[in-house]
């Protein structure tokens, strides 16, 4: 990259690091060009304005959401596999966020009644990613794994309050344990809706696994 397309994007991630920790709201062109040591001039020739500065700051977000556990988890099988990955991944962005704070999260509370391109831009991501745990879910009552009648609007409406309980848990109460009981939730959720064909594999593959250790030949014999 050119010299302006490194500086660009040099800002913009010491922009993020900042909307992390004071919110959208708190980033300022000031702020920014002190951390940066440039003029504020300098830095409005790489964003024509604040809003425009915050909303690359989303997208970065997003770009970097997407990389850590939306594209790793479509590696995974179709189905609960792919469904328990995308989650666990969630879980673990969301505990390594404690310290500075979730775009999608905070932003949501910046801009629930404040109309205009930024809560336009959270808004669609926030929607994309919804989309994209329907769609999984989908696959999975597809492939059996979870029962026909599994309403997935549902399913992902809970499986969005885990995560805002062990955001609010494991951020503001400073609760230990938070990322655990999330994962228990889940877990404790999925066996809910899921099929009794996959319970029934589930349960043969224990089995074949206890008989497999039974019998193991006893090697201090």
């Amino acid at each position: 990259m050119r010299k302006g397309e490194l500086t660009r994007v040099a800002i913009l991630d010491v922009a993020l690091d900042l909307a992390s920790r004071d919110g959208l709201e708190g980033l300022t062109i000031g702020l920014l060009a002190e951390k940066m040591s440039m003029s504020k001039s300098g830095v409005f020739a790489h964003f024509g304005s604040r809003e425009d500065l915050q909303i690359e700051v989303v997208k970065l977000y997003h770009r970097h959401f997407e990389q850590e556990v939306f594209y790793p988890s479509i590696k995974e099988a179709r189905g609960l596999p792919r469904l328990r990955g995308m989650f666990s991944r969630w879980i673990k962005q969301v505990t390594i966020e404690i310290s500075s704070g979730c775009i999608y999260i905070s932003g949501a509370v910046e801009y629930d009644d404040r109309p205009g391109q930024i809560r336009d831009e959270i808004v669609s991501m926030v929607d994309t990613w919804q989309k994209a745990l329907r769609r999984c879910v989908v696959q999975a009552i597809e492939a059996d794994h979870l029962r026909t009648d599994t309403d997935a609007d549902q399913l992902v409406y809970e499986m969005y309050g885990l995560i805002l309980g062990l955001h609010h848990d494991a951020r503001f109460l400073k609760k230990a344990g938070s990322e655990e009981r999330a994962q228990a939730g889940f877990d404790r959720l999925i066996q809910s809706y899921q099929s009794n064909s996959s319970e029934q594999k589930n349960d043969a593959t224990k089995m074949a696994s206890t008989k497999s250790q039974l019998s193991l030949p006893n090697k201090a014999v």
